[in-house]
């Protein structure tokens, strides 16, 4: 069976064309072209657990390198990569999707530049961006999202989002840029910038 490929603002059904599936895998890739700076391009990939109003409800429903799993361990971070050297995922976050608590609505996926603004640093100088959804027991890939080169001031990018609509888990290919970095979505998704 072939993954299914969207576009961006395409949203399609997880669970109820896959039934049974318990946990997902997100992998989130990326390759940064040749630019002048000196300094390391390092991306990191994290998710925020939202409620009903599109705010986290506590500090560890912001799930990222330093902050691996929320509280109850729904959704884990697997380990930062510091480079994006190398085929297929970059980094990836697993969702334990029954388990997600109940309040939570939404988990959104997002890519950032580590000290993007300071390295002068943007996604315009990364290509290949794709985010993927894989059945952890089978490890067949079920979905797809490649976001194209849309991006060149951009510093923070919500690519996807898990949501749930009746019962049933959706995915949705968001590819939203942010100018303002990680500090940009921290604050939009109501955590206090420290």
């Amino acid at each position: 069976m072939m993954a299914i490929s969207l576009q961006k603002g395409q949203k399609v059904d997880l669970t109820k064309t896959n039934p049974g599936l318990k946990k997902v895998l997100i992998g989130l890739g990326w390759d940064t072209n040749k630019y002048d700076g000196g300094a390391d391009f390092d991306l990191d990939a994290s998710a925020f657990l939202l409620g009903g109003n599109g705010k986290v409800t506590s500090d560890t429903d912001f799930v990222f390198y330093n902050n691996p799993k929320n509280a109850n361990g729904a959704v884990t971070h697997t380990g930062d990569n510091r480079t994006g050297e190398g085929e297929g995922d970059d980094e990836q976050l697993t969702v334990e999707l029954s388990s997600v608590p109940a309040e939570v609505e939404k988990v959104s996926f997002c890519i950032t530049i580590h000290d993007g603004a300071s390295r002068s640093q943007n996604f315009g100088q990364v290509s290949n961006a794709f985010v993927r959804i894989v059945n952890e027991e089978t490890n067949e890939e079920l979905i797809r999202y490649d976001l194209g080169e849309d991006f060149s001031v951009e510093t923070a990018i919500v690519v996807a989002e898990l949501y749930r609509n009746a019962g049933e888990w959706k995915f949705s290919a968001v590819g939203s840029g942010y100018q303002n970095g990680l500090e940009g979505l921290v604050r939009d998704f109501g955590l206090a910038v420290s």
